[in-house]
């Protein structure tokens, strides 16, 4: 379920206006963009970017990118974009990163969202950077990484219920066996899950536990040495339980273990907060016995930790 709170009928002309007095003259009036902006749903944005544009004949994104700065600029910007444009820019930001392309955003895009909103997704990314997600990653990547993220940006999975016994059965052994070896050769692996339907594999990864009284993402985690391994662990992950897998980005993001902090809980808040962003809050105090505004609000401060606190459901 969501945590964005949205009111079921709204004027975008006297948004626009409040927006347009909140950023105009000396200073700028951040709670008043909170108020607004951190209360609409995705078509409401939209609808004030059309509203400020015929009133003011200026682009609400680039004016609040020029007045606004750091992590709460960050987070406004991606918050106000629609979401397949949102997802666009996040892979070619992570993209851009050349030698150390950011290939779990790239997978955590590819593997939680249904092949239609993927579709859409590259669609919006061709629109916007005019050349395909496809080739963008494939030109900063190599070997067999190259092959699962081309082949999961690019995959239409069957979004079916239907699931093959004796088919999962078998390919969770052609899994197992090819992490246990440490094969050189990938390539039944990553057919495996770039074209299954998400009900296939986790059909797959349930029979793996079965079989070998472990989750295959644990056994990944053991055996991970190369960015491969990782990517595979994280698309796994995704597709076995997203509401884990973001509950667990979260966590390390609070924690500060890894990198670009900010940015991950930043991501997740975002794009999980008119999807299901409570789901992943419940699970989050299950797992550390804190609540998840309360561990932002102790690390984040200012504008930036209010707009966040405010997507989260909190009232400020």
């Amino acid at each position: 379920m969501a945590t964005l709170v949205a009111p079921t009928d709204h004027s975008p002309n006297e948004d626009a206006e409040a927006l347009r007095k909140a950023v105009k003259g000396w200073g700028t009036n951040e709670k008043g963009i909170i108020a607004v902006l951190g209360h609409r749903n995705a078509h409401q944005r939209q609808q004030i970017r059309e509203a400020y544009q015929q009133l003011y004949h200026e682009d609400l994104l680039k004016r609040l990118e020029s007045e606004l700065s750091g992590d709460f600029e960050k987070a406004v910007y991606r918050w106000i974009l629609g979401p397949a444009d949102r997802e666009a820019v996040l892979c070619n930001v992570a993209i851009k990163k050349r030698k150390n392309v950011d290939y779990n955003v790239i997978v955590e895009i590819a593997s939680v969202h249904s092949p239609e909103e993927l579709l859409v997704v590259r669609r919006a990314y061709h629109s916007r950077y005019k050349s395909s997600l496809e080739e963008d990653v494939a030109a900063f990547t190599s070997g067999h990484l190259r092959q699962l993220l081309v082949g999961l940006v690019s995959s239409y999975r069957h979004g079916g219920d239907e699931i093959n016994g004796k088919l999962a059965e078998s390919e969770a052994e052609i899994l197992h066996d090819t992490i246990k070896s440490n094969k050189a050769n990938y390539e039944e692996v990553i057919r495996i899950i770039t074209t299954r339907s998400k009900t296939q594999l986790v059909a797959t990864f349930n029979r793996y536990r079965d079989l070998h009284a472990t989750s295959i993402s644990k056994k990944l985690l053991d055996e991970a040495s190369d960015d491969f391994s990782k990517a595979l662990h994280t698309a796994i992950r995704c597709i076995n339980d997203r509401h884990k897998y973001y509950e667990k980005a979260l966590r390390n993001a609070i924690k500060r273990i890894g990198s670009d902090h900010e940015d991950a809980v930043t991501r997740v808040v975002v794009t999980r907060a008119e999807r299901d962003l409570k789901d992943i809050k419940e699970l989050y105090y299950k797992r550390n016995s804190v609540h998840l505004e309360h561990a932002i609000s102790k690390e984040h401060s200012g504008d930036y930790k209010k707009f966040l606190l405010t997507l989260l459901g909190q009232n400020n």
